[in-house]
């Protein structure tokens, strides 16, 4: 079956109404909502990075806050000591910079799987959590490092123009172009053999070995291609925030990226897509909502695994297969 045949063509063709309305959506709700909607799409690059592991290879990493960390101190070590201003120079040292590290802690992690692939994932990220934390004469420490609006093509923000209305409207169309040209090159990527060979990795890894394919290699391979995804989601996460702090390389963070990933249905291509936005829309009226925000929110999630065990996707997938049959039994009038 090619790429583009069969289940795979209905998502295409399904893709094609959502970036309309995706294109449209700030011309029709308030700037908040298209600012709130651009952290959602930052964080589905991430989970479509950290899905290439998970739900692909098998491997779960409780670290990747890592590369999302590392990817937004970049932009703002190219700010504050570079003199940078250009956005397309601070997502090109972003990614390097993930690139590097990703490279580095691949080499360590992908020789064990299991629960020790996921300890050490979760060592490496806390060290740099620390680095973050106490070398804060050039971090800034707790009080982070603070990003001004960047140029974007070399158009600078209009004079006069406040800063929610570049984000809601420039900004908003510079991260959604990004998004839907991450997620074509992920989709391409795990439907080349290199993909399949990291699904068969997943189902078999002694299988994998014997048919020729290098599992260490392709590991190693899809722990940087990851790290990358989720770097480029830290490098466009600075502007919206406009702070970067050791925050985002703490644990508790690597844990929601596996959370909005898990929710949405990590066995699924669009599936950390959806969790995401709905972890991060979740998140933001948990907060606003109530002072027990993280119990008021634990509790929804823990609710939503278990009343959907695939995931919001795999519930949607189950749905539509089930009216599909249904639909094919009914006969004609």
């Amino acid at each position: 079956m090619s790429p583009v045949s069969g289940p795979n063509r209905r998502v295409l063709v399904a893709a094609g109404p959502i970036v309309v309305v995706l294109l449209i959506l700030p011309w029709v709700v308030e700037p908040y909502q298209t600012v709130l909607l651009s952290y959602g799409l930052v964080f589905a690059i991430a989970a479509l990075g950290f899905n290439l592991l998970l739900g692909y290879t098998g491997l779960l990493s409780f670290g990747h806050s890592a590369y999302f960390g590392v990817g937004a101190y970049a932009v703002a070590f190219t700010v504050k000591y570079l003199k940078v201003g250009s956005m397309e120079l601070l997502l090109l040292a972003g990614i390097l910079a993930s690139a590097l590290v990703a490279a580095v802690f691949g080499l360590v992690c992908v020789r064990y799987t299991r629960i020790f692939f996921g300890i050490l994932t979760l060592a490496l990220s806390q060290v740099l959590w620390s680095l973050a934390f106490k070398f804060f004469w050039v971090t800034g420490g707790t009080d982070g490092l603070r990003v001004p609006t960047p140029t974007l093509l070399g158009v600078s923000i209009d004079a006069g123009q406040d800063k929610m209305a570049f984000l809601a409207h420039r900004y908003y169309y510079y991260v959604l172009v990004l998004f839907v040209a991450a997620t074509a090159v992920m989709w391409v990527i795990v439907h080349s053999p290199f993909g399949k060979a990291l699904q068969a990795i997943r189902d078999n890894e002694t299988r994998a070995e014997f048919v020729g394919v290098q599992v260490w290699h392709y590991r190693w391979v899809a722990f940087l291609i990851s790290g990358v995804f989720t770097g480029l989601a830290g490098a466009l996460w600075v502007p919206l925030n406009g702070l970067t702090t050791p925050d985002i390389l703490v644990w508790n963070f690597s844990g929601e990226i596996v959370f909005f990933t898990v929710l949405g249905g990590f066995k699924t291509f669009a599936g950390p897509i959806v969790g995401a936005v709905v972890f991060n829309y979740l998140k933001t009226f948990a907060v606003g909502y109530t002072v027990y925000w993280q119990m008021f929110l634990g509790v929804v999630l823990v609710t939503l695994v278990l009343a959907l065990p695939t995931g919001i996707m795999g519930m949607v997938a189950r749905l539509s297969q089930k009216w599909s049959q249904k639909w094919k039994r009914t006969p004609a009038p």
